[in-house]
C-alpha cells in the first residue's frame, strides 16, 4: 500500500521563533491584529510504500531521528500517515 506521510518540525513551546515572530509582526502592521501567533517550522511529505499505516509513520520517525532532520531538544515532530491511491497502475 502507499501512504503520504507528512512531518511537521516546529520549535517547542518556549522556544524561541525568530522567523514566526518576524512573519507576526508583519502581518499585525500589514494585515489584521486578530491573528495573535504565528510559528514556522518546516513540512516534508513522504511517499511510503509499506503494509500498514503504523509501519510508513514508524519508518518516517526513524528516518527523522537517524538522519537529524530535526533537534529533539528544540523541536517538536508532528506526524500524519494516510493511505494513497497508486496512481502507476
Amino acid at each position: 500500500m502507499l501512504y503520504r506521510v507528512e512531518l511537521i518540525i516546529t520549535n517547542k513551546e518556549g522556544v524561541r521563533d525568530p522567523e514566526g515572530e518576524t512573519i507576526q509582526r508583519y502581518v499585525v502592521s500589514r494585515f489584521s491584529d486578530k491573528i495573535i501567533e504565528t510559528r514556522a517550522g518546516k513540512y516534508l511529505v513522504f511517499r511510503v510504500n509499506s503494509s500498514s499505516q503504523q509501519e510508513a509513520t514508524e519508518l518516517v520517525k526513524k528516518l527523522a531521528d537517524e538522519m537529524r532532520l530535526y533537534n529533539p531538544i528544540v523541536h517538536k515532530i508532528e506526524i500524519r500517515a494516510n493511505r494513497i491511491e497508486d496512481s502507476s497502475n
